[in-house]
């Protein structure tokens, strides 16, 4: 992918105008990640954001245990880090990639010019900042309202996209981190799915077989 057509595809920033996303990617480069490389850490600080040119890359949270909770999949076109632009802060989570990657590196002082030269910008990247927010509250509803039968079928017709077939991109343990819930607590919704003849399962791959039922149960 293009470094400047992945800003402007962007829903950070897709308003931009050509020059000013040709200023941002002239500071940019390539970072290149092997599968399960840690970009970045939580609490480590931080100087820039990053777009997904190829590959997939997980946020995630650690417990103190151990135990790891996948707040996003990040995938080709996708931008991540860009919170502490805005806050000054340290990073909220952990980058890793989930299998070889290639991102761009986006310093945060070139963004930082382009808006002070245009303030007005900042009103749509306070839009933005808000749809994710609310993003955010759904999200935190499924965890309070939704089991997690329910929070498997939701994330399974989140993969799945506008396809009846898919390929898992992820492994159990990662599905299960994106559900909040044990693996095995996962597999056995996954199961009830296939026996319920919901689901079709070989390997990593999908079918849908019953786009209704599952979504009935997402709800």
């Amino acid at each position: 992918m293009d470094n400047t057509a992945l800003l402007a595809q962007s829903e950070l920033f897709g308003f931009l105008e050509a020059d000013e996303l040709t200023r941002i990617v002239a500071d940019a480069h390539t970072v290149h990640l092997s599968r399960n490389e840690v970009l970045f850490d939580q609490g480590e600080p931080a100087e820039a954001l990053y777009g997904v040119l190829a590959g997939r890359v997980a946020i995630t949270l650690q417990s103190p245990d151990g135990r790891e909770s996948v707040l996003a999949l990040m995938e080709a076109g996708d931008l991540f880090g860009d919170m502490p632009l805005f806050d000054g802060g340290a990073r909220s989570a952990q980058a890793r990639a989930l299998e070889t990657s290639d991102l761009l590196y986006i310093p945060y002082p070139a963004v930082r010019a382009v808006l002070e030269q245009r303030p007005a910008l900042l009103w749509t990247v306070v839009a933005t900042l808000s749809r994710r927010l609310r993003s955010t509250d759904a999200a935190l509803a499924d965890s309070v309202f939704l089991d997690v039968t329910g929070r498997t079928a939701k994330r399974l017709l989140e993969l799945a996209g506008d396809s009846d077939t898919f390929a898992l991109p992820i492994t159990q343990e990662e599905l299960a981190g994106l559900v909040g819930a044990s693996r095995e607590r996962v597999n056995k919704a996954i199961s009830a799915f296939i026996r319920l003849g919901w689901l079709d399962q070989v390997d990593r791959h999908y079918r849908i077989a019953d786009r209704a039922q599952l979504a009935r149960r997402a709800r």
